[in-house]
């Protein structure tokens, strides 16, 4: 027989598979033979624990601990020194703290320019959200049509913004919105004046929400695609039979089936708006006046890193915690209904 063992007649691929089932079960029975070691498992994962204590536990506790303190500067007091004689390891402080317990909390009741940049955030994330989510839902229902020829490439295309860089993205939409730019432009096509974008706090808001709102709808809009090429095409069919029209199935199939990929675009939409920066800061060096622009983070960090009030800022980070911790609370409740999606 051809490309066999002339001698027993065996195919090579058969002697092989032989060969490493051989060599599979002295494994095994070595393995067997070997001792149990206990706490190997822990001894793999400590790199993972050791690196999520120092660059994660201690900063958070840290930062608890700090909002107690108003920060004095830089620490170089020796606590206590390990002294091995062929080793000397000194251990100082951080820095130097004063304890005002809960002062840095009780000053935020009286600070304007919280007050201001929480206006802001919160005004943001009124306008953008919603109109980020209606938007991304809308496109999601459009490519999913089945009449809709290259999904693929819309899909794609509707995503790309969110590979763009942050910062360039922002200045881009800076160049757009200037007095002579090209959204201004096309709006006088139509009648409509100039608009003062970065002149105005009204419209200055509005330039940030059109940044963030052209950002991300393309990555929601794949999220909620996801979720609608999910929904059973039975419940479609039940309610044709019922006499359902495409507003009425909307309204009563895909809506509901649709809440636990709504709860999670509006929460972690939410949670983005809270955490904006970069597009803010950009906006406000282009001219936009600092107390329309200016969000929660971006006061939190002037507040850390230009005036250096660390314990301050740490007050204020733990405030912010809280609010939207409390925000995605209420929103899970109130859209995940019943059965606690």
């Amino acid at each position: 027989m051809a490309g066999s063992d002339a001698r027993t007649g065996t195919p090579p691929s058969t002697r092989r598979q032989a060969l490493v089932d051989a060599f599979r079960y002295r494994r095994q029975a070595l393995t067997e033979r070997l001792p149990e070691l206990p706490g190997v498992a822990y001894v793999f994962l400590l790199p993972f624990f050791v690196l999520f204590a120092v660059f994660l536990l201690f900063p958070i506790l840290y930062t608890i601990y700090l909002s107690f303190f108003t920060f004095q500067g830089v620490g170089g007091t020796t606590v206590f020194a390990i002294d091995l004689g062929f080793f000397y390891f000194p251990v100082q402080t951080i820095s130097n703290l004063e304890f005002v317990g809960l002062r840095n909390y009780e000053r935020l009741l009286t600070d304007r320019q919280f007050h201001n940049a929480m206006y802001n955030t919160v005004f943001i994330l009124l306008f953008q959200v919603p109109l980020m989510i209606t938007i991304a839902l809308g496109l999601a229902v459009a490519l999913d049509a089945s009449f809709v020829r290259l999904r693929g490439l819309w899909r794609t295309t509707l995503a790309l913004p969110i590979s763009a860089n942050l910062v360039a993205y922002a200045t881009v939409f800076v160049l757009l919105m200037q007095e002579q730019g090209l959204v201004n432009y096309a709006l006088g096509l139509v009648g409509i004046g100039p608009i003062p974008w970065f002149t105005s706090e009204f419209w200055s808001r509005f330039t940030i929400v059109g940044a963030v709102t052209w950002r991300w709808t393309g990555y929601n809009m794949i999220i909620l695609l996801a979720g609608l090429q999910n929904v059973p095409q039975q419940l479609y069919e039940a309610a044709e039979i019922d006499g359902a029209n495409r507003l009425e199935k909307f309204r009563y199939v895909t809506l509901p089936q649709l809440r636990p990929v709504l709860l999670f675009v509006a929460v972690t939409s939410t949670i983005g708006t809270f955490k904006l920066f970069s597009e803010p800061l950009i906006v406000s060096d282009a001219g936009a006046p600092l107390s329309a622009t200016r969000t929660i983070v971006q006061y939190i960090y002037e507040t850390a890193f230009i005036d250096f009030r660390l314990g301050y800022a740490s007050a204020l980070t733990w405030v912010l915690i809280a609010i939207v911790s409390a925000l995605s609370v209420f929103q899970i409740k109130a859209l995940g209904g019943d059965d606690g999606a």
